[in-house]
């Protein structure tokens, strides 16, 4: 097991000379993710394939899936879901359940985002936020929770700097995510000692090449937030990290 300094000097190896964090076992766990299609979905699950677990990719767009999971070879499951549409998680989790036996991480990271003054013109774009990003995150726990259950794991929800810090332009995603933080807190008491529940929180993040027009300061690599998520599952059942705030160094607000 990689602890104390030693953990330390594995964040300062270059990504590809890097063992897993839990390098004295065969680590067999099952990850679901949605949103993997790109962005942190898809960085975590290269991620999290490095260290050793087989991860299961959901998103809406099939073909960025399935290219990804025949980059990341037998570890990889791509299945076509979307997070507002409660059959496709059904037959997704059921199908989970069929080929690998069980689900003990999932990693709701589904999320849309539309930036503007808030007006009634926007109405539908609000809607599918909120669909998305609070509902979609509810949904798709409602429907892998008993398998969670059953082994004991790890409910991984990707939040938002949004959460804490708030700005003009982004009040309904802002609302998603300071939902998206009560509703964890509930289930981190709830779920207590059998599930355990972490909440990431990002500063700016570059998921898309266009975001960078967004910010005057860099963003962070998403390869960075999918190594702060394989840290988080990766500790002893005994330890709980619950909450983590990260931003690129320079972000200020």
């Amino acid at each position: 097991m990689i602890d104390g300094d030693a953990s330390r000097d594995w964040f300062n190896l270059p990504l590809e000379r890097r063992p897993p964090l839990a390098a004295d076992r065969d680590d067999g766990r099952v990850a679901v993710i949605t949103g993997a299609s790109s962005g942190i979905g898809a960085a975590t699950a290269r991620r999290l394939a490095a260290d050793g677990l087989r991860v299961v990719l959901l998103a809406r767009r099939a073909d960025r899936i399935q290219a990804l999971a025949a980059e990341l070879g037998l570890r990889a499951l791509a299945i076509r879901a979307d997070v507002t549409d409660r059959d496709s998680l059904v037959a997704a989790a059921e199908r989970v359940q069929h080929e690998f036996g069980r689900t003990e991480i999932l990693i709701n990271n589904a999320a849309a985002m539309a930036r503007g003054l808030f007006t009634s013109e926007q109405r539908e774009v609000y809607r599918q936020m909120v669909e998305t990003n609070l509902l979609g995150a509810m949904t798709t726990t409602e429907v892998f929770l008993p398998q969670l259950r059953a082994g004991g794991g790890d409910l991984v929800n990707i939040s938002s700097v949004a959460s804490r810090s708030v700005r003009a332009g982004i009040a309904v995603y802002a609302a998603t995510k300071f939902g998206l933080n009560g509703w964890s807190e509930v289930l981190r008491q709830e779920l207590q000692p059998d599930v355990r529940v972490i909440v990431i929180e990002p500063g700016g993040v570059a998921t898309e090449p266009e975001d960078e027009l967004f910010e005057p300061y860099p963003l962070l690599p998403v390869d960075q937030v999918a190594e702060i998520i394989s840290f988080c599952v990766s500790r002893p059942r005994t330890v709980s990290i619950n909450e983590v705030l990260v931003r690129p160094t320079g972000q200020p607000h």
